[in-house]
């Protein structure tokens, strides 16, 4: 029986470097960028065997690049937000933010919490969206949150109190990059990892289908032997 991708996580790299190789600024990067997001996350919904898609936006450590990049970012996220609702609700898509989302703005915060509540009822894809998100943090917190609740810490209650409770099947990074820079280490510990050259802004559903078709034919041992 061929694998499953269940869950497939992205590493969405390559923004900056398509608009620097198109002569334009780093904003129009991040801009088509979107636009990759809303295709792939629209296959996916479409895919019979993936029910989780999460996509790393923003990590904690992008807080380093220039300040107006950061802003152009925020602000890029607000209105891709308010823009993408019909898409979530008519494609049955459940959004679900993951991260630290305490230190973004009332006004991103508000529309982050607004979008998630009202595509709650939604039963297909669950796109999972990494917003000042990163792994070695996420398990940070799930540690101090069952330390302060006096439970014991064991695999199984650090997974419940996790951002993300669902291992990943399939982590796939854009941008020729071959690292996962703090993204979902818990989640990916046997995860099939696969990296292409390929800027973000021109990956497309073709590409992640060629990937699926390759992790169909590994063979997952999971520490054992088949």
């Amino acid at each position: 029986m061929s694998n499953q991708p269940r869950h497939i996580a992205i590493i969405m790299d390559g923004n900056g470097r398509w608009a620097e190789a198109q002569g334009k600024n780093r904003s129009a990067g991040h801009e088509k960028g979107s636009e990759t997001v809303r295709t792939i996350t629209t296959y996916c919904a479409a895919h019979p065997e993936i029910t989780h898609l999460t996509l790393y936006a923003f990590s904690t450590e992008n807080w380093k690049r220039p300040k107006l990049e950061v802003e152009f970012l925020m602000k890029l996220l607000e209105k891709y937000l308010k823009k993408e609702l019909p898409t979530y609700l008519d494609n049955n898509i459940r959004f679900h933010p993951i991260g630290d989302l305490s230190v973004f703005s009332p006004s991103l915060h508000q529309t982050i919490e607004s979008v998630r509540e009202e595509t709650e009822g939604c039963t297909g894809l669950v796109q999972n969206l990494a917003l000042n998100y990163g792994g070695r943090d996420e398990i940070l917190r799930a540690v101090h949150t069952l330390q302060t609740s006096n439970e014991s810490i064991t695999i199984e209650s650090l997974t419940a109190h996790l951002d993300c409770e669902i291992d990943v099947d399939l982590l796939i990074r854009t941008g020729g990059d071959h690292r996962i820079s703090n993204f979902l280490l818990w989640q990916s510990a046997y995860a099939e990892l696969f990296f292409t050259d390929t800027l973000w802004p021109e990956f497309t559903s073709d590409e992640l289908g060629q990937i699926i078709s390759q992790f169909k034919k590994i063979e997952r041992r999971f520490g054992g032997v088949n």
